[in-house]
């Protein structure tokens, strides 16, 4: 039944040392102690020679991993840069090209325009191939808009589904399972890197509704992997390529948002991993500054400027605004959980569906569909990106209106379309996260709550225009010409509401949505709408999008959300030991080895007459006895694990028992929870009076704390081994 249900840990080699270097396969969790004991003597080691190699030996062993943290850094810093390039040129290749040159998009090509005239040098596809007829003109554009569409998304997926699976998606549950001690490499590999790029540049300029922000964490990631492959410290211990990891993800948000210290709170609040670790936290901060500092170096959108969506005319000071706060944090919080479910649904739906097999004609369809739609919805046919940048726009008469949101005579239509506008992109949102491209999920939910938050702000506009003496305008100057409401602020807080609502960070979204905007006189009303945001989400369920997944794919990871049972024991939970497969003492070799080729578990409880001895993993056992078991007649001898053999025909295995945590059955399960948690354990034995009567391990309390989601397991696949 179940010794320890993760996979098999193998040794590299067998000496005197207590701790050994395990290679571990993919499946399983890692040995937080023996990795960390590993580092400790190897560290000793650095220290014992004398002389200048004695001082130069730590010298040298630390600028390794500022060599990872330096070079991750400059590398997500160029590939975001360059990435983003490359979005806005595919993205509007689906609209027209420039006339002087094919490679350039339409900002660049009309740089030489001054604001509010018209470029001419920046043509649509019916102008280009001079089509004069307007029914023609626009059969034209609207196939060319959704054939570039298809094409794009459909080589995305074919890229992922034929190179790399595992770069579909966001990477961010699998990365926050890799930092809690999951064993995934694969998801790490440089094909993933090649593939996770190309594709997300493909799938984002296609115009489906995802966007390339979570993505590049998983870029960061693999790229500080191979780079830590250079050295042997991180390929051989599984714990120090972890905090390197950590450290890169921070780098992932940097460029993603033009955010480095909110990249650093990201790391800490949503990836909650060596948060009490200064040095991973350093690490972290430095990748993310050398990361936007490449960034900026890039300057992809030619502003000089990290600031991605600049908020001017900041306004919005006043009591009455907490009425339309709460409303809009609150309907983020309820839509925020909407996107969620309907997005768990629709993702059990494809795992038991006939899309299943056929990911490529969905990934096609679906990008047909929404192309289509897209292109008859003003909103909906521009780039994300540049829609949030002018929601998040004052109206200033100096310069363009965007598509009629300044238009005073028009107020009414560009409500309803914005609403529209948000629940298409959140049903949109909902089918796409979970196709086989690459995908982020955090611009898509910017955009519904900006949409919302605009609207919202263009009726209390309109509202304080037909009713300037109504008692929630008291706040408002007395002079009718100054302006009161303004809508762009209502964007903004309706984009943090939302994606609050969605991923349920807090203090770090805060923190990128004010480095976004640089709007410092947001900042009181983005930590008010994200908490109320927040506390509606968690009414309806406290896991956010990413726990969600993790959940859904069931990797081995625990949250760090504090457990309380209503009662329970340990005893209750854990998996008693007739249910064990025990090793027993004194045991034949030919028993030994036949029970472990037979089961696949880690490990296994040793005992002597019930009495607990301790745990031998499978991999010491089998490298132990194999070489003794090709000897004539060797079977038969019997195998001690307590204490060191007396007699030449017992062989002597005492030195592969394990210690192992163990605990009363009736201890409170909250208890046992918390002990995983927060000592990183893979198992705890049960006893009572020396024998044993019980084991719990990790994947088993992962199970046990997202039982309460339906959708648990409801997608998980094979992990493949080595």
């Amino acid at each position: 039944m179940a010794g320890d249900p993760d996979s098999e840990s193998w040794n590299d080699s067998w000496d005197d040392s207590p701790w050994k270097r395990q290679v571990y396969q993919e499946g399983e969790t890692i040995d937080w102690w023996s990795e960390d004991a590993v580092e400790r003597d190897r560290w000793k080691q650095l220290f014992e020679p004398r002389g200048l190699r004695g001082v130069l030996a730590p010298v040298i062993d630390a600028s390794k991993i500022w060599f990872v943290v330096v070079f991750t850094g400059i590398g997500v810093g160029l590939a975001g840069g360059w990435l983003d390039v490359l979005v806005k040129w595919l993205s509007d290749l689906r609209e027209g090209r420039c006339t002087y040159g094919f490679f350039y998009n339409s900002v660049t090509c009309c740089s030489s325009t001054d604001a509010g005239q018209v470029c001419f040098e920046w043509r649509t596809w019916s102008n280009y191939l001079n089509l004069h007829s307007l029914f023609g003109s626009s059969l034209l554009q609207a196939f060319v808009y959704i054939a570039l569409s298809v094409a794009l998304a459909a080589s995305s997926a074919l890229l992922v589904v034929t190179y790399a699976p595992y770069a579909f998606h966001t990477g961010i549950p699998e990365i926050k399972a890799i930092l809690g001690g999951y064993v995934f490499d694969s998801v790490l590999s440089a094909w993933t890197l090649l593939i996770k790029l190309l594709g997300l540049a493909l799938s984002v300029s296609s115009g489906l509704s995802l966007g390339k922000e979570g993505p590049l964490v998983h870029v960061a990631c693999c790229l500080a992997y191979l780079l830590s492959r250079f050295f042997k410290q991180f390929r051989e211990n599984e714990a120090q390529k972890r905090r390197v990891l950590a450290s890169a993800a921070a780098a992932g948000v940097s460029v993603a948002f033009g955010s480095p210290l909110g990249g650093v709170l990201f790391a800490l609040e949503e990836l909650d991993t060596f948060a009490n670790e200064s040095d991973v936290l350093w690490r972290g901060f430095v990748t993310s500054v050398i990361a936007a500092v490449a960034l900026q170096y890039v300057d992809p959108f030619g502003t000089s400027k990290l600031v991605l969506f600049q908020v001017t005319n900041s306004g919005g000071g006043g009591a009455w605004l907490a009425f339309e706060l709460a409303i809009i944090s609150t309907a983020s919080g309820i839509l925020g959980h909407i996107l969620l479910k309907l997005n768990a649904a629709i993702s059990v739906y494809r795992r038991n569906g006939i899309l299943h097999d056929m990911p490529i004609v969905e990934v096609t369809a679906v990008t047909a569909v929404t192309a289509a739609i897209s292109y008859l919805v003003v909103f909906l046919r521009v780039q994300s990106s540049e829609l949030v940048a002018n929601l998040f726009q004052e109206c200033d008469p100096t310069k363009g209106d965007f598509h009629g949101l300044c238009n005073s005579t028009a107020t009414h239509e560009s409500i309803f379309l914005l609403i529209l506008t948000a629940f298409v992109k959140l049903g949109f949102t909902a089918w796409t996260f979970g196709m086989m491209v690459p995908a982020g999920i955090f611009l898509p939910t910017i955009t519904i709550g900006a949409c919302l938050g605009r609207a919202v702000g263009l009726m209390t506009q309109e509202l304080q225009r037909v009713y300037p003496k109504a008692w929630i305008f008291s706040a408002c100057p007395p002079d009718p010409t100054v302006r009161c409401v303004y809508p762009g602020f209502y964007a903004v807080i309706g984009a943090s509401a939302m994606l609050g609502g969605v991923t349920r960070m807090t203090i770090s979204l805060v923190v990128i949505v004010f480095e976004l905007t640089g709007a410092l006189s947001h900042v009181l009303p983005i930590m008010i709408a994200v908490m109320v945001a927040k506390w509606v989400g968690d009414a309806f369920g406290q896991e956010g999008i990413y726990p969600l997944w993790i959940a859904m794919r069931r990797y081995t990871w625990l949250p760090p959300v504090e457990y309380h049972d209503s009662g329970e024991t340990a005893g209750q939970f854990m998996t008693p030991t007739a249910n064990l497969v025990v090793v027993e003492n004194g045991t034949t070799l030919e028993e030994l080895g036949r029970l472990a080729m037979k089961w696949e578990f880690a490990g296994f409880p040793v005992v002597d007459n019930k009495k607990f001895i301790g745990y031998v993993t499978r991999a010491n056992v089998r490298e132990h006895i194999e070489p003794l078991l090709e000897e004539p007649g060797a079977g038969n001898r019997k195998c001690s694990f307590w204490l060191p053999a007396t007699s030449a025909d017992v062989l002597d295995l005492s030195g592969l028992v394990e210690d192992a945590m163990h605990l009363q059955r009736n201890v409170p399960l909250e208890l046992a929870v918390n002990m995983f948690q927060k000592l990183n354990l893979r198992h705890i034995m049960f006893t009572e009076g020396g024998e044993l009567k019980g084991m719990m391990t990790k994947t088993d309390v992962a199970t046990l704390i997202t039982a309460q989601m339906p959708v648990a397991g409801a997608t998980a696949v094979h992990v493949p081994s080595h």
